[in-house]
């Protein structure tokens, strides 16, 4: 597979992150079966800034932290997109990160 084609299959995992949710690199990396490539995750997340269509700052490290942000334009947009879907953010970290995680791998049927 191509790195292209990872990352459109990351792309459709994350266009499907519900509005007030969250997920992580890892998360994302083991749906698609490649459990060993968050880092492949966090690339595409970086390249998927121009693309309105993905939303990226729904997707974070394993501790919910905002690692991604400094890929985003302004230097807290991510943080204000997250809190405008009623997300708590401090110190670049999301509040309760368990209660708004959300699985590809409990909510998704299949790979995409």
């Amino acid at each position: 597979m191509t790195q292209t084609g990872f990352f459109e299959r990351v792309y459709e995992v994350v266009k499907q992150i519900p509005h007030g949710r969250a997920t992580s690199y890892g998360a994302i990396a083991r749906f698609l079966g490649t459990g060993k490539s968050a880092r492949m995750v966090g690339w595409a997340m970086n390249a998927a800034h121009s693309l309105p269509d993905v939303p990226a700052h729904r997707v974070v490290n394993r501790k919910g932290v905002l690692t991604g942000k400094h890929h985003f334009p302004g230097t807290q947009l991510m943080q204000q997109l997250l809190e405008s879907e009623g997300l708590e953010v401090q110190q670049d970290q999301i509040v309760d990160f368990e209660k708004v995680f959300w699985d590809p791998n409990d909510m998704l049927i299949g790979n995409v």
